[in-house]
């Protein structure tokens, strides 16, 4: 999403000060905070978070080590677009295929198998709720392609001609998270910034909208 960067899947929040007279930047587990005055440009900014990413990932990795991984393991416990799939690892099999409240999946390059699944499996539900937020916004008439992403820098993103993308792995994220994604992202149909007109769009369609911005903020990194 526009929030307005992410490094290592973490968004980047920034908070100007009149009184600020240097650019800083902040790590902390699962949150960066960039420190700006009033007057720098988004440019400069970019090109600050640029060249400290190196070093702001590091910081990133080292917290996200404390963080137990979601082990692909049979008979693990995978969240799916709200629902727990239990995993089977299946030795004679090659694709991933779901049953029910299985998901079966090949024992050798696993990962990989199961990020390949996510993006085909989530491309509908995708649609389904970004084109419902554009339609409760009035914002449908904007909307170009609902494509799913893979980008390490963005949770999602919406382009001048109405695309829109969102990452796959917030099909791990609970409903409520992946709604507000979608309908950030729906916004941006009227208002491709992020002035106080985009937000009162937001606040329209989620009032509570804080709650899982706030999440994604904290716990996006697991993801």
């Amino acid at each position: 999403m526009h929030d307005p960067w992410l490094i290592a899947g973490v968004p980047v929040t920034l908070r100007r000060s009149a009184r600020r007279r240097t650019v800083g930047l902040q790590v902390r587990p699962g949150q960066v905070t960039l420190y700006a005055p009033v007057g720098v440009s988004a440019e400069r900014l970019g090109e600050f978070l640029a060249e400290r990413r190196g070093w702001a990932e590091g910081h990133l990795r080292r917290y996200a080590a404390q963080v137990t991984p979601l082990p692909l393991q049979d008979g693990a416990t995978l969240p799916f677009l709200g629902e727990p799939l239990t995993l089977r690892l299946d030795p004679d099999s090659s694709q991933v295929r779901r049953q029910g409240a299985e998901l079966i999946l090949p024992a050798s390059g696993t990962a990989d198998a199961l990020a390949r699944w996510t993006r085909r499996a989530a491309a509908a539900p995708y649609h389904q709720r970004v084109t419902a937020w554009a339609d409760a916004l009035g914002a449908r008439h904007r909307l170009g392609r609902v494509l799913v992403s893979d980008t390490r820098t963005r949770w999602g993103s919406c382009t001048h001609g109405g695309d829109i993308r969102l990452h796959w792995r917030l099909t791990r994220a609970p409903l409520e998270v992946l709604d507000y994604v979608a309908l950030h992202e729906a916004a941006h149909l009227l208002e491709l910034n992020h002035s106080p007109r985009y937000w009162a769009h937001v606040a329209r369609g989620m009032p509570d909208y804080a709650r899982p911005r706030r999440w994604l903020r904290e716990h996006g990194h697991e993801l």
